[in-house]
């Protein structure tokens, strides 16, 4: 369940993108964060979310924005959906869900009465400081750069 709100210490993380690369919160201290976590790689869904980060990924680092994407997938399958959509920002593999679950991402589900473990999609807003600034836990996936633009603005 996601407890984590607006104006509360982003949780430290550490882990490792699709090219084995280290990546940690703290890599992003003085810059803007959009940690953005999703189910699955490949997924229709998950690509057209992706695409648009990608898509509007110019204007993002214009206005000083850095992206990571998380999922349960693994660095493999991470390296394969990079490529195939060509994506300028990582992706961390969390196969042990040890990020999803300090953010509360991992969480039971339900689809046609089915209940399973699953990742909320969901994105957090880091400020400079490591303050989350803003939550977005049905994030727009076809919109999602203009929803995060708009609320930062």
């Amino acid at each position: 369940m996601i407890t984590l709100k607006e104006g509360d210490k982003a949780p430290a993380f550490t882990g490792k993108d699709a090219n084995g690369k280290k990546t940690a919160l703290k890599d992003f201290k003085g810059k803007k964060l959009v940690l953005y976590f999703y189910p699955q790689d490949m997924t229709p869904t998950c690509t057209v979310q992706a695409c648009n980060l990608r898509d509007n990924f110019g204007l993002l680092k214009k206005k000083g924005i850095e992206v990571v994407g998380v999922s349960p997938d693994d660095a493999a399958k991470h390296k394969r959906f990079e490529e195939r959509n060509k994506l300028p920002f990582p992706l961390i593999a969390d196969t042990e869900h040890v990020i999803l679950e300090k953010y509360g991402v991992w969480d039971q589900k339900q689809l046609f009465g089915h209940k399973y473990m699953g990742v909320l999609r969901t994105t957090f807003v880091i400020d400079e400081k490591g303050v989350i600034v803003k939550v977005f836990t049905k994030p727009k996936s076809k919109m999602h750069a203009e929803e995060i633009l708009a609320a930062i603005s």
